[in-house]
């Protein structure tokens, strides 16, 4: 008997290789291809050449947002609490130690920069976080000019006076006391060294550079009669100023015209 299933043309639809092999090109394309990033720079001109979508530089720092007219001078805003080692609650204003510290940084490095304003509304945080500020500000080349707006309490002191010239806005005031903690203390008297080296240092950065006396300031920290169970005291504008703290009471307008004399004596 004769199989006529074998003499059956096997009739099969098939794409030309080039179709097929465009489309599974097309379709592998289509599965790797990635959204372009427009933050992502891939090395070559016009890969990421996009006038749609403008780049913008967000900067989650303490610094204020640079006016495009005021180009060589560096604005530095601290405020709230000055945050340390460890993170404070989301709820709290603070300002980071290192976020200031790059931005004093580049402020030094760029020849753009000709002059470095610090304004200061502060009540103070964290003492070696504070410290680590004030010591960069003192040490910049550049001139530096910092201005107290609502206070510069606790270490907001030093990063006060650590300008080449501070001042003191006519409603400003400032609180000086000792050091303090919380938490656990371990009540040995190397505990009480300890805070006694840790307010030597502060103290001596202060008194190097403002014009305030020694002694007149210790009297200051330590008062007992000032603040309600507390030690230390509250000055105000005129206060700061007649004991050498501050050197001048003014304003926004006061500051940058004395940062430009500095800038022009450069």
């Amino acid at each position: 008997m004769k199989n006529n299933n074998l003499n059956i043309p096997q009739q099969t639809t098939q794409l030309p290789f080039n179709d097929m092999d465009g489309q599974r090109n097309n379709k592998q394309t289509q599965s790797t291809k990635e959204p372009i990033n427009p933050f992502i720079f891939s090395g070559t001109p016009n890969d990421n050449e996009d006038s749609s979508q403008p780049i913008e530089n967000v900067k989650q720092v303490g610094s204020v947002t640079q006016v495009e007219p005021v180009k060589d001078i560096c604005f530095i805003s601290i405020i709230g609490e000055i945050e340390g080692h460890t993170s404070l609650p989301p709820q709290s204003k603070t300002t980071k130690y290192e976020h200031i510290i790059p931005l004093l940084i580049g402020a030094e490095m760029d020849p753009q920069i000709k002059g470095v304003l610090i304004l200061l509304n502060t009540m103070g945080g964290d003492v070696e976080a504070g410290l680590a500020i004030s010591e960069l500000v003192a040490s910049i080349t550049k001139p530096t000019v910092s201005i107290v707006l609502g206070g510069g309490h606790s270490i907001g002191t030093a990063l006060a006076v650590s300008a080449e010239y501070s001042f003191i806005a006519p409603t400003g005031t400032m609180t000086i006391h000792p050091i303090r903690t919380s938490g656990l203390v371990i009540g040995v008297p190397q505990t009480f060294r300890y805070f006694q080296k840790m307010q030597e240092r502060i103290t001596n950065f202060i008194v190097m550079n403002s014009n305030v006396d020694r002694q007149a300031l210790l009297e200051y920290m330590y008062d007992t009669d000032e603040i309600a169970n507390d030690v230390g005291t509250v000055l105000n504008a005129e206060e700061v100023v007649k004991i050498g703290l501050i050197d001048e009471i003014g304003g926004f307008s006061k500051a940058m015209k004395k940062l430009r004399e500095l800038i022009d004596k450069m």
